[in-house]
C-alpha cells in the first residue's frame, strides 16, 4: 500500500510538473507575442501563432492524466481537489496561449503602419500579467496563499491601466480619425490582457479552493461604478 500511495504521489508530482510547463510556455508565448507586437515583427508573430498547436497538445495530455489518475487510482479528497483544479487551471492556461494568438495576429495587422505614439502601457499590463502567471503556477507547486494573494491584488493594476488606455484612446479617437483603425486595434490588445490577468486570477482562486476545500471567489467584482480616470485635456497617448 505504501508503495501504491508513493507511485501516485510522484505521478501527482509529475502532473504539476507537466502543468508548470505548459505555463511557461505559454507565457513565453505572450512574451513574443507583445515583442512582435512592439518591434513589428511578422515572422515572431507567425511563430507564436503556430506554438499555439503544442500548448493545445500539451492541454490534452495533461487531461489524459488527469483522467487516468481519476480512473485506475484511489484519490482521496484533498488529491481530488488538486485534480479538479488542475484540470480548471489547464483551460485557463490554455486560454491564455489563444489570447497571446490574438496578440500576434494583430501584431502582424500591424507591421506595416507606423505607431502614432509609442507602445508604453500595453508592455506595462503584460509584464504585470505575465508575473502574475509565474506567481500563480508557483503558488500551485508550493501551496503558497500568499502568492495566490498577491496574483489577485495584481489585477488591480491591470485594471486601472486598462480603464486609464481606454479613456485616452477614445479622447484620441474622437480628435484623429486617421488613428481610428489602429487605435482600435490596441484597445482589443489590452483587452486581451485584461482578460489575460481575469484568467490567472481564476487559476489563483482554484488553488485557493485546492488548499482550504472553499471554493469562493477571492477578487473584487469588476465593478459597474469603477472610478475609470479623468481624462486631461489634450490626453495622454501611450499606447
Amino acid at each position: 500500500m505504501r508503495r501504491t500511495r508513493q507511485a501516485f504521489d510522484e505521478q501527482m508530482q509529475e502532473l504539476q510538473l507537466r502543468l508548470v510547463e505548459m505555463g511557461t510556455f505559454v507565457e513565453s508565448m505572450l512574451e513574443n507575442a507583445i515583442r512582435a507586437l512592439a518591434e513589428q515583427d511578422v515572422k515572431l508573430a507567425r511563430e507564436v501563432i503556430a506554438a499555439d498547436d503544442t500548448a493545445d497538445d500539451m492541454d490534452l495530455a495533461i487531461e489524459k492524466q488527469c483522467m487516468r489518475l481519476l480512473a485506475l487510482q484511489q484519490p482521496m479528497a484533498r488529491d481530488l481537489r488538486t485534480i479538479g483544479t488542475i484540470m480548471k487551471v489547464i483551460s485557463d492556461v490554455e486560454r491564455i496561449g489563444d489570447y497571446s494568438v490574438d496578440i500576434a495576429r494583430t501584431a502582424i495587422r500591424l507591421a506595416d503602419t507606423e505607431y502614432f505614439k509609442p507602445l508604453v502601457d500595453i508592455p506595462r499590463m503584460a509584464d504585470i500579467v505575465r508575473q502574475m502567471l509565474r506567481q500563480a503556477l508557483q503558488a500551485l507547486v508550493n501551496r503558497n496563499l500568499d502568492l495566490v494573494t498577491h496574483v489577485i491584488e495584481c489585477d488591480d493594476a491591470v485594471d486601472r491601466l486598462w480603464y486609464g488606455l481606454l479613456d485616452e484612446l477614445e479622447g484620441i479617437m474622437q480628435k484623429r480619425p486617421e488613428v481610428v483603425p489602429q487605435a482600435i486595434a490596441l484597445l482589443l490588445v489590452a483587452r486581451y490582457l485584461e482578460r489575460i490577468a481575469d484568467h490567472t486570477v481564476n487559476i489563483a482562486e482554484r488553488i485557493a479552493y485546492m488548499e482550504t476545500g472553499r471554493l469562493e471567489t477571492l477578487a473584487p467584482s469588476h465593478r459597474a461604478d469603477y472610478q475609470r480616470p479623468e481624462r486631461a485635456e489634450g490626453g495622454r497617448a501611450s499606447d
